[in-house]
């Protein structure tokens, strides 16, 4: 159902005019009235209107200035004219057809006349939508190669200026450029007047927020941006003639509040510039990471900017903090990782420098706990992920504390495998001194002492490392003695061997090595003669 336009100052003729087309072209039309020229604009300029019946002679607004002003209007799509008059009004007829207009209806209206031009301007319409429809897919599929081809370039630093203009123009440069310089903004494109580039990424997933902002990126802001596309990390790249677009798309996303930042490149004038204005907007872009405030930003690269005031990122603060890991020195790291990650003393750096911060950290800090202790909680491999590049975040801060946060876990976690590789040293040392006293009136207190561990945490500890009481691995490794004994010197006494591996008694001897070996001392002995035999 298209949108059509009555304009007439006499109701009768517009009420008539409706019914006709009603009866002979039912659920055809959506009808709107108009009683002179003033309203009729209005009503096209806000839009949707496809069809336009308009009388010449009328008060205020005639037709033929409607006309004209509807040719002046900048509309996507501009309605098609056809004119009702008199006989008198043949000159102004002819005037209103060097404006496009297609059909002219004589008054009294005739019926068959009404739906003949309503035919042909169908017609016509058809032919322009099926056209346009053409034009869509040429240029979706010129815009979709050249957002292939600038994504190419993006990610193959080696390329030279000759071959990234070469890709740029088979790809349809010329044709963006040319066609946004025939829209108006930044008349004369790439050739005389430059291009600049601009990055968005919005706060948190772009989901329909994303979709919201891109379906309004040519309604609402007026034009101005040429070319966009998205990137392999999801940000939108925009091809512009001017930073105008760009401001008014920040003015879109504060009314609507959408959260993001937009870097901004200098200006370019060759295809080949392509790349440099696209990491330039990025560099742009990472300025933002600095910033406290969530509304939208534009970041401008800054060609004069300091390039990292310093040679090279100092390496000892960040040493300091790997050696601090485990050693109860919480509040130093805190202090440290303050100072290393100051968003004011970081602002006079290009983002190379802090992403050089970043690195040492990762390398230096963090892969090597997990290459030195092994991998630790699901928990700690979810933040050391993403913790292993400042863009995972919308800020310093955000980014600090996230650094933060990886410190004293893993700071915990060094401790702990410390406390328990101190723990295995002791149990192994016990087990040493029992090895070599087992024949000696043993018992826990003197062992738990010898280490210097207190006597309850070292009967659990004893226990978690050899998976036993104390007074059942000493028995173990009394009557492990004994066996040994009772085979290799067949002159020795039973009761001898109990003595020699720390027994009260023999018949507390046989009574342990029964229940341990389901023999007596002699059995084994006896046993072992008549196998060897």
């Amino acid at each position: 159902m298209r949108n059509l336009l009555i304009v007439d100052d006499e109701k009768n003729i517009r009420l008539g005019l409706r019914a006709i087309i009603e009866r002979g072209l039912p659920a055809s039309y959506q009808i709107q009235f108009a009683a002179e020229g003033e309203e009729a604009l209005e009503l096209i300029r806000a839009g949707g209107i496809e069809l336009v019946i308009t009388d010449i002679r009328m008060p205020g607004m005639d037709g033929l200035a409607l006309i004209r002003e509807v040719q002046e209007l900048e509309l996507e799509r501009k309605p098609v004219m056809m004119i009702l008059s008199g006989h008198d009004d043949f000159q102004y007829a002819k005037e209103a057809m060097l404006y496009d207009v297609k059909e002219y209806l004589l008054k009294p209206i005739v019926r068959d006349e009404l739906f003949a031009s309503l035919v042909r301007v169908e017609q016509e319409l058809a032919r322009k939508a099926q056209l346009t429809e053409r034009l869509e897919e040429v240029h979706h599929y010129r815009d979709e190669l050249l957002a292939s081809q600038l994504n190419y370039i993006f990610l193959h630093p080696d390329m030279t200026e000759a071959e990234i203009a070469e890709r740029c123009e088979k790809a349809g440069w010329s044709a963006v450029v040319a066609g946004a310089a025939g829209a108006g903004e930044g008349a004369g494109g790439a050739a005389s007047g430059g291009y600049i580039v601009g990055l968005l990424k919005l706060a948190g997933a772009g989901g329909s927020r994303a979709g919201q902002l891109e379906a309004n990126i040519t309604a609402e802001l007026g034009g101005g941006i040429w070319f966009y596309f998205k990137d392999k990390d999801d940000r939108l790249v925009m091809l512009c003639g001017s930073a105008q677009p760009l401001e008014r798309l920040v003015a879109f996303m504060q009314k609507h509040k959408m959260a993001g930042q937009i870097g901004m490149s200098g200006r370019m004038h060759a295809a080949g510039d392509v790349k440099v204005a696209y990491l330039e907007a990025r560099e742009a872009l990472g300025y933002g990471f600095l910033q406290t405030c969530g509304e939208p930003l534009l970041l401008q690269f800054d060609r004069g900017r300091e390039r990292s005031g310093e040679s090279q990122v100092s390496l000892e603060e960040i040493r300091k903090l790997a050696n601090m890991l485990g050693t109860d020195r919480d509040k130093e790291m805190k202090a440290i990782l303050t100072e290393l990650l100051d968003a004011k003393r970081l602002a006079g750096y290009d983002m190379a420098y802090i992403e050089e911060i970043s690195r040492q950290l990762n390398e230096l800090v963090f892969d090597s706990v997990f290459n030195r202790y092994g991998e630790e909680s699901v928990e700690i491999l979810r933040i050391y992920k993403k913790v292993g590049s400042i863009y995972n975040f919308e800020t310093i801060h955000d980014y600090f504390h996230g650094v933060e946060d990886l410190l004293l876990r893993l700071s915990d976690y060094v401790r702990s495998l410390r406390s328990v590789h101190a723990e295995h040293k002791e149990m192994k040392k016990a087990v040493s001194y029992i090895h070599e006293n087992y024949h000696r009136d043993l018992n826990m207190a003197m062992v738990s002492n010898h280490v210097s561990l207190n006597y309850s945490y070292f009967s659990q500890s004893f226990k978690e490392f050899t998976g036993e009481s104390f007074v059942t691995y000493l028995k173990k490794v009394r009557i492990e003695k004994a066996k040994a004994l009772l085979l290799e010197e067949a002159d020795c006494k039973v009761y001898e061997v109990s003595e020699r591996v720390g027994f009260e008694s023999a018949k507390q001897f046989n009574r342990v090595f029964r229940e341990m070996e389901g023999i007596s001392a002699m059995e084994y002995r006896t046993k072992a003669a008549v196998q060897r035999a």
